[in-house]
């Protein structure tokens, strides 16, 4: 049996093959102790396709207060524009049938790509629950492997001082 069947049959209860490739994965890193986190960040951005980088932005963009206030301020310039300023004339008089052209195209192009975001952003958390799951199993791995190596010296301690009390026994045993 190879070490690292060892080291896998020694911290699962089940045997190689019924292991995942996850589990596999980690166990050959702890196994090599090798540093099993990354930076979910950069990870997960650097597979993002150029629509996917565009949606993050635009969804960015549009959640954020600085689009919502000068949205605002647009809406009132609009108003006020085809209201009070353009009396006669106005380019969209009331009600603003232009805007609302405007403003349904906006809203139709905006929606699937805030929900486009929003669904990488999913695909984000699974893929940040994946590497916390590896780097959790593979602190308990190293946990578990460092128990045993107390569990061992202190058991190799134990056996010398029976030795060395068994030892001190006899000789008190001779000298009495």
């Amino acid at each position: 049996m190879s070490n690292l069947s060892n080291f896998m049959h020694h911290h699962f209860d089940k045997p190689a093959d019924e292991l995942g490739a996850i589990e596999k994965r980690v166990l050959a890193k702890a196994h090599a102790r090798k540093v099993i986190s990354t930076d979910v960040n950069a990870a997960f951005s650097a597979d993002a396709s150029f629509g996917e980088r565009i949606a993050d932005s635009i969804a960015r963009i549009g959640g954020s207060w600085s689009f919502i206030i000068a949205f605002f301020v647009f809406l009132v310039a609009w108003t006020v524009i085809n209201t009070i300023i353009l009396v006669s004339g106005a380019f969209d008089p009331y009600p603003f049938v232009f805007l609302n052209l405007i403003l349904s195209m906006l809203a139709a192009i905006q929606a699937p790509i805030i929900m486009m975001s929003q669904n990488r952003q999913a695909e984000r958390d699974r893929f940040e629950a994946a590497k916390d799951y590896e780097v959790n199993l593979k602190a308990e791995l190293e946990v578990l492997s460092l128990h045993q190596k107390i569990d061992m010296r202190v058991l190799t301690e134990l056996t010398a001082l029976r030795e060395d009390v068994a030892r001190l026994s006899a000789e008190l045993s001779t000298k009495g």
